[in-house]
């Protein structure tokens, strides 16, 4: 009942409750959509901002964020425009083992300006030292905070 009520109330009152859908005027993305023209998102900022959520440890799902992160750093709309971070923590620490075979990848990242973080707190919970990563990893407090912050200031998150 308390769904229906805004709406009861405005019969009631005599309102009358039009669909804004049918009745608007077409935006040119959904004009160009429905010509067959339409080539994405118009990029009309200076500077984009992008976070990367990484939380696992499947060589599949780090593969494919490091894949997204280089796909976006390419996108010809945000050449020169996006600053990135690749958060990692829980299993996604993996990413900066020097043991694993993703240091080409984070390397070539980091020469394009991204910002590579890592979980103090999931280092200390699994007891991993600083040694066991890649030198050119910074540390932040935790993982999730870092996303709060982040997501507070108007990055965007993207959590493959």
């Amino acid at each position: 009942m308390l769904i229906f009520r805004p709406i009861l109330t405005a019969l009631l009152l005599g309102a009358t409750l039009t669909a804004t859908a049918q009745t608007s005027k077409p935006s040119a993305d959904q004009t160009a959509f429905q010509k067959g023209t339409f080539a994405g998102a118009t990029a009309d900022k200076s500077h984009y901002h992008v976070v990367y959520q990484l939380d696992s440890d499947d060589p599949k799902l780090i593969r494919m964020t490091l894949r997204n992160m280089k796909n976006a750093l390419e996108d010809p709309r945000l050449k020169g425009r996006l600053q990135m971070q690749l958060v990692a923590y829980a299993g996604g620490v993996n990413v900066f083992r020097k043991d694993q075979a993703y240091e080409s990848e984070l390397q070539a990242l980091k020469a394009q300006g991204v910002i590579l973080t890592q979980c103090s707190n999931t280092m200390k919970e699994r007891s991993i030292s600083k040694e066991e990563l890649f030198p050119f990893v910074s540390y932040v407090p935790t993982g999730n905070g870092e996303l709060i912050i982040r997501q507070a200031q108007g990055w965007a998150l993207v959590h493959p």
